[in-house]
């Protein structure tokens, strides 16, 4: 396992804590050069104390375009980062600021970087240090960032109003942790389009900021009942499943979206209107249009 070390309590601690678990843990070390000598400092130190390999890599200003900098290294490894629940605070209360989100640090990123101190406050860090006597650097940058803004002066006036200000943030993640992983990513991210399974023949599907459930595709190999339609076909191969975004039918340019709005299908029905599918070409949509080779009969009766 590869450590990214900055010197600070939090990494060191990680790197520590994991060889003393009997872990094989290698570090790295990314200098950015963003303060002179003192930044040259902190790539010796982990050099000395870790073993560290320094990668020197400038450019990047803000903490985005720093951070995607060094988790642009070792990516043929499994690696690990100091964040605690001090780091998940600070990114919660950001994240609700900015945009509204009580979305926090992942665990594990979706590129495999894991997160093993999420569990532990960053004063538990800097004990542990102290305890085994491990020398650690400080990053005097820290205070001129958005993250220092909020962990040196917004969480200490949060605090005088309730003195468990940091762990009652914590709680806007209990509601997602008791959904499905998948679907409390889906509720999240409010930026993007995305269909999670949700089992038992059932979809959650969000974009942007629509969100709705639909139903599997389910094959149509014997009479499929959607709704208020009853669909039967000769041909093999074929599913009903619902419409998404970019369906075209098939053999012709024009846009199944485009063919509701012809249709002066209402909104709210068309994302249950059942289709009838080929892989990813669309063969029919019932009671509206079929395309070639469809063979497909569909009556709707209401019941």
């Amino acid at each position: 396992m590869t450590v990214l070390v900055s010197g600070g309590p939090d990494s060191t601690c990680l790197w520590h804590v994991l060889r003393e678990l009997g872990y094989r843990v290698a570090a790295l070390h990314v200098n950015h050069h963003l303060r002179g000598s003192e930044s040259d400092a902190d790539a010796r130190f982990c050099q000395d104390e870790f073993d560290a390999e320094v990668v020197d890599r400038r450019g990047g200003t803000t903490e985005d375009e720093l951070r995607r900098i060094r988790y642009a290294f070792a990516t043929d490894r499994l690696r690990a980062t100091g964040h605690t629940l001090s780091d998940q605070v600070e990114t919660i209360l950001y994240r609700l600021v900015t945009s509204g989100s009580a979305k926090g640090i992942k665990a594990k990123r979706d590129d495999g970087v894991v997160r093993p101190l999420l569990c532990i406050w960053r004063g538990d860090t800097r004990s542990y240090c102290e305890e085994h006597g491990l020398p650690f650097r400080e990053d005097s940058s820290n205070r001129d960032t958005v993250r220092g803004l909020i962990r040196d002066e917004i969480l200490p006036l949060l605090r005088r109003i309730h003195p468990a200000a940091d762990e009652n943030l914590l709680r806007a993640l209990d509601r997602r942790e008791t959904l499905p992983p998948a679907l409390a990513e889906l509720l999240a991210d409010p930026a993007a389009s995305k269909r999670v399974d949700l089992g038992g023949g059932v979809q959650a599907v969000r974009e942007y900021d629509r969100l709705w459930l639909e139903r599997s595709p389910v094959a149509l190999d014997r009479e499929v009942r959607w709704g208020p339609w009853r669909i039967t076909t000769s041909l093999p191969g074929l599913k009903v499943r619902t419409w998404r975004p970019g369906d075209r039918l098939a053999g012709r340019s024009k846009k199944i979206q485009d063919v509701f709005v012809d249709a002066k299908i209402p909104r709210t029905e068309r994302e249950q209107w059942p289709l009838v599918v080929r892989g990813d070409e669309i063969v029919a949509v019932p009671g509206i249009l079929d395309a070639r080779g469809g063979d497909a009969r569909m009556t709707k009766r209401w019941t």
